[in-house]
Formats: structure tokens, C-alpha cells, sequence
């Protein structure tokens, strides 16, 4: 089984209230997930939009193709930063408990990232932007605890 993944984060403020939106096809197969909080980052919404897809499959080993277009994401697992952060404990770097979340569902497959630029009139990347805007302006956002207690230090 082969999933396209598409994802978009955003922030108004940054920080400030923010939404994720993440689109998942697999032959004549789609889904939508999205959700958002009262105060996050860009960064963290990009990469929580990542996770909510993984996090979405049931199967196990599942051949995934991340569409991105935050170069935050793409590069920090294309380029292999993330596994030298896991290695040396996420010292000094953002959002760890993301990341930690990530790495955990992203070895349950076989995942591969396209970056692509943003608001560049992709039909899949301009949804999951209207997801995550749609997201982040909804009434009574819940807290992104972590991103709350420790602030910039997430």
C-alpha cells in the first residue's frame, strides 16, 4: 500500500493561535485531519501536520511520500539532523517532544519527504493551508501544553 501525504502548518504571530492541516490519498481513498491551538509555532504546526498523518495509518510499514513545504521538516530528516538530535539528546534544540513523537511513528514506515514551495497554487498543499488557517481560527483553542509551559525552549 503507497500513501501520499500532504501537510501545511500555520501560525498567526507566530507564536500565536496555530493549525495544522494534513490531506492523506491512497488510490481512490482520501482523508482530511486538521487541528489546531490557542498559541504554537509555525514550526511545531508543520511538523504536528506530519505526525497527525503517520499517526492516521493502521498498517504498519505503510510506503509513505510526505509533500511538504516547510524546509524545517523536509531538510531535518532528509538531511539527517534529527537522528544526530536524538543522538545527543535533543540538547538545545526545538520542540523535542515533537520530534521524539515523530521518530516513534516514523519507523513504523517506510516514509520518503518531497518538498515543494508553499502557496505555489498545489492543489493538495493549498487545502491543507486552508485546513490549518481554518484550524487555528476556530473558538476555544486548546493549550499546546509543552509549547505553553516551556515556551520558546520547546
Amino acid at each position: 500500500m503507497s500513501v501520499m501525504l500532504y501537510t501545511d502548518g500555520a501560525a498567526s504571530g507566530n507564536p500565536g493561535p496555530g493549525g495544522y492541516g494534513a490531506v492523506l490519498e491512497s488510490g481512490p481513498h482520501r482523508r482530511e485531519l486538521w487541528g489546531g491551538y490557542r498559541l504554537t509555532t509555525n514550526n511545531r504546526m508543520e511538523l504536528l501536520a506530519v505526525i497527525a498523518g503517520l499517526e492516521a495509518l493502521k498498517r504498519p510499514g505503510t510506503e509513505v511520500t510526505v509533500v511538504s513545504d516547510s524546509k524545517y521538516v523536509v531538510d531535518s530528516v532528509e538531511k539527517g539532523w534529527v537522528f544526530d538530535w536524538e543522538k545527543k539528546g535533543f540538547a538545545k534544540r526545538k520542540n523535542p517532544d515533537l520530534w521524539r513523537r515523530f521518530l516513534k511513528v516514523y519507523r513504523r514506515h517506510t516514509v520518503r519527504f518531497h518538498w515543494i514551495r508553499g502557496h505555489n497554487g498545489h492543489p493538495q498543499n493549498e487545502l491543507c493551508d486552508r485546513l490549518a488557517v481554518a484550524a487555528r481560527e476556530q473558538p476555544d483553542l486548546p493549550a499546546d501544553e509543552v509549547y505553553e509551559r516551556l515556551g520558546e525552549g520547546a
